[in-house]
């Protein structure tokens, strides 16, 4: 039936245009020939298409369109003619002789359009009868165009000062009458109750038609502010108030606020606003609110200049009260629209009183008395439009500081869910690193931190299972920049705190993420780590406390909060990182010269990876994490280093994989020779661990033999090769030229043996060891004569043109260590040469 309907209103379309177009035709040639009379039959006869009423408005609107523009070209027809000497009044009087009265009218507002520029009568009299006959159309679309039409012809033709101009503006606010009382009206109350969407349909598309006699009216040059106050607005309003319906209401109040000047709004608030509480409750009134407010406000922000007239005015206060009487009028007003109202108000507010926080706090305030009825909002509009409310000081004041000074700012975030509130507390994180914004005091990080909940705990039960990970993970990311920046990183400004403030804020977090459960844990504790250790490290330093007798915060309290803050990961568990945690502290303690400090640190995370670590990777770079930290720690005495170092070299030689043994063990040397300390400086004991990497890389060979039938890759020994480069650049005496060698010629016999596996990795990483001894020898002086001795060649030139195309720079990460097995895992011919190497080293 639909497209039924669409069809048959498309071909009375097109009948329309087409009887339109043939008498536009006779006219155009009437017109030509200068034959008036012809010429006001067929436009007669044209205009008559426009007293169908079978076309939708908007389909009505495309033949008015079509005829509109064939009148343009009338009305220049009869200028022409009152220049030839033609009356006017005649002109005015024969037009009214057409039969129809729709086609009559039309033909009587293009000669009265005329009939106004001549000047030949008062304007006021000509447009006053035009108005009064336009009434006689009471077909409401027909009407409604017909008036659009006065309108269009006349609005440049009108005075614009003195008596004629207020008479003029009169009966321009005379014809929205008629069209609210018809088109509106009528138009929802006639037919039957089954096309009432299609009458409400209808209505929408008619309302810009009822709107512009308004926008014709506000340009208007004689209308002023005295005039707009004391006509134009009170009859206006009286007539949106007196209509009774909430289409019409809702548009036109619009219309007024969107045509007129702001300072008009301005100066006119108390008469607009009290139009308000006077329309029909189903009337969107928080829209229309909702733009008086915006426009408000953007004319506040164009200029400085203007913000004294709102003071004057008390735009604030009748603003507010306004939107109360509004809100306590239509009790049934549903929530959404009571929040969109006090988040415009609160914009406003912002815009012309930045400094009256008292005004946006009883902004905040009233909404939260709407609220408290209310509980949870589930309006998933409502819930925007506070996310809205609550940005709005944020993006005005760029300062959280500032924001927390608003008591019922916390309130309002009381009656959102748990997603909103993260959303919310999203937005404020953001607003402070985009801001840089510091917060110096514990109370206002507590504060918030009470903001921010919904991303420190789950709320009221919230089922974590539901939550996106990644979005998860961005929250709690988002927390954990938080936390690094409540910390100054600016010397000077750091002094300026007292460090027992300090504590107190550190404190003050930690309180707060320990409540978020063994997942938020890892994210939330290393940020909070490592803003106790910046602050550790501001309290190292000469023996006088920089901050001041006031300051009684020590390192070992620090410490101590950290200990208790780290045992918290136990549980979640995440014992790798709580392992980094406590080298970063030991190392931290170290740098305070604290050795029973870092000592605890270092068996805290011993226990850790004895008890609690058992995955084999996870073993090896918890290792490795503990023997390089070991390495950079000075503060030890002989007895504690030699027991944490006795139990890394036990551990490294306990991994599961032999090359893992190999690569920590060769590793541990590096605990026995610490270049900048003389007291670190064990030549044999750096030699005896590179020996037990020997074995162990021996045995890797052995074993692979065993079970693939080959000895696998010698890049353990080019590794080992390339420590006892190391040790030997740096005067270990213990190493000696021979040593390298024997072990450059056992590798190269092996990678020329048949039971070699093929590594082009390992081959290259071979050759650029030997370049590089051969580089070091080129040198000269010293170095040169030291590596002398060093033969870095091969004899088999087809190994070194194969060395040489796979060289490339290949980086290897380190292992552990097993047992101290020494194998036989090399080729027949190649194992007397291994046997005297063997000994060399290991003996």
């Amino acid at each position: 039936m639909m497209v039924d309907g669409v069809e048959d209103e498309e071909k009375w379309l097109a009948a329309g245009i087409a009887g339109l177009q043939q008498n536009a035709f006779y006219m155009h040639r009437a017109l030509d020939s200068n034959n008036l009379r012809d010429a006001l039959k067929y436009s007669a006869q044209m205009l008559s298409e426009l007293r169908t009423s079978k076309l939708s408005p908007q389909k009505y609107y495309q033949l008015y369109m079509r005829a509109f523009d064939e009148l343009r070209k009338l009305e220049m027809f009869f200028k022409e003619e009152t220049r030839r000497g033609c009356s006017i009044i005649d002109l005015y009087e024969l037009v009214q002789h057409a039969g129809n009265i729709l086609p009559r009218l039309y033909l009587l507002c293009t000669v009265g359009s005329v009939y106004i520029k001549s000047k030949e009568a008062p304007a006021k009299d000509v447009l006053k009868d035009l108005v009064e006959m336009c009434r006689g159309i009471q077909h409401p679309v027909r009407g409604l165009f017909l008036r659009s039409y006065l309108s269009q012809i006349s609005r440049d033709k009108l005075p614009d000062i003195g008596s004629e101009c207020y008479t003029a503006c009169e009966s321009f606010i005379l014809l929205a009458d008629p069209e609210l009382r018809l088109a509106v009206g009528l138009s929802g109350l006639q037919g039957p109750a089954r096309e009432k969407d299609k009458r409400e349909k209808e209505r929408s598309e008619l309302r810009d038609l009822v709107g512009k006699n308004l926008h014709v009216l506000s340009q208007i040059e004689g209308v002023d502010l005295d005039m707009y106050k004391e006509t134009v607005l009170p009859r206006v309003l009286e007539q949106v108030v007196n209509c009774k319906d909430e289409i019409a209401q809702c548009y036109l109040m619009d219309c007024i606020i969107q045509v007129f000047p702001d300072e008009y709004h301005l100066q006119t608030l108390e008469i607009l606003l009290g139009a308000f509480p006077q329309l029909q409750p189903s009337v969107d009134i928080k829209t229309v609110l909702s733009r008086l407010m915006e426009r408000l406000s953007n004319y506040a922000a164009s200029s400085t200049e203007v913000l004294p007239e709102f003071l004057q005015v008390e735009a604030f206060s009748k603003l507010n009260n306004a939107i109360g009487k509004v809100i306590e009028a239509q009790a049934d007003m549903p929530i959404l629209g009571a929040v969109t109202l006090y988040s415009s108000l609160l914009t406003f507010t912002l815009h012309v009183h930045p400094d009256r926080l008292d005004y946006a706090d009883q902004v905040l305030g009233a909404c939260v008395k709407k609220l408290s009825g209310e509980g949870k909002l589930e309006d998933n509009r409502a819930t925007k439009q506070i996310v809205a409310l609550l940005s709005a000081p944020l993006d005005k004041y760029n300062d959280i500081v500032t924001v927390l000074k608003l008591s019922n700012y916390p309130s309002v975030m009381e009656y959102v869910d748990s997603e909103t509130n993260k959303v919310m507390a999203m937005v404020i994180i953001q607003s402070i690193m985009k801001n840089n914004t510091q917060i110096s005091t514990a109370d206002k990080v507590g504060a918030l931190f009470e903001l921010i909940k919904g991303l420190i705990r789950d709320l009221d039960g919230a089922a974590h299972d539901q939550v996106d990970e990644d979005d998860f993970k961005e929250e709690q990311n988002s927390v954990a920049r938080l936390i690094q920046m409540l910390q100054n990183d600016d010397t000077e400004e750091m002094f300026k705190l007292n460090t027992l403030n300090m504590l107190q804020i550190i404190c003050t977090v930690r309180k707060h993420i320990l409540t978020g459960g063994p997942k938020r844990l890892p994210f939330t504790v290393p940020p909070l780590v490592f803003s106790s250790l910046k602050l550790v490290r501001q309290l190292q330093g000469p023996e006088e406390n920089p901050f001041g007798e006031e300051g009684s915060t020590t390192p070992k309290k620090v410490f101590q909060l950290l200990n208790q803050t780290i045992e918290t990961l136990y549980g979640v568990p995440a014992p790798e990182l709580a392992l980094r945690l406590y080298l970063q502290c030991a190392e931290a303690a170290n740098d305070s010269d604290l050795e029973p400090v870092a000592y605890e640190f270092f068996t805290q995370a011993y226990i850790l990876y004895e008890e609690e670590i058992s995955d084999s990777r996870a073993q090896v770079t918890a290792i490795h994490l503990i023997i390089g930290t070991l390495q950079r720690m000075h503060v030890f005495g002989v007895e504690n280093r030699d027991t944490l170092t006795h139990k890394a070299t036990g551990y490294s030689a306990k991994l599961l994989k032999k090359p893992d043994q190999c690569r920590a063990v060769y590793a541990c040397s590096h605990l026995f020779w610490v270049d900048d300390q003389d007291n670190m400086k064990d030549g044999e004991r750096v030699l005896l661990c590179l020996k037990r990497a020997l074995r162990i890389a021996n045995a890797a060979q052995q074993m692979s033999n065993a079970t693939r039938g080959s000895t696998g890759s010698v890049t353990l020994f080019v590794e080992i090769l390339n420590k006892y480069l190391y040790f030997f650049e740096k005067g270990n005496t213990q190493i000696n030229a021979a040593a390298i060698q024997s072990l450059i010629e056992l590798i190269t016999a092996e990678m020329q043996s048949e039971s070699n596996s093929p590594d082009p990795a390992a081959d290259a990483f071979f050759a650029s060891t030997l370049r590089y001894i051969q580089f070091q020898k080129q040198k000269g002086g010293a170095v040169g004569e030291k590596y002398e001795p060093i033969k870095a060649s091969a004899d088999n030139s087809d190994l070194t043109h194969s060395i040489e195309r796979f060289a490339v720079d290949t980086g290897r990460g380190f292992g552990g260590v097993d047992s101290f097995a020494i194998g036989q895992a090399f080729s027949p011919r190649n194992q007397s040469l291994w046997s005297r190497v063997l000994v060399f080293f290991v003996c």
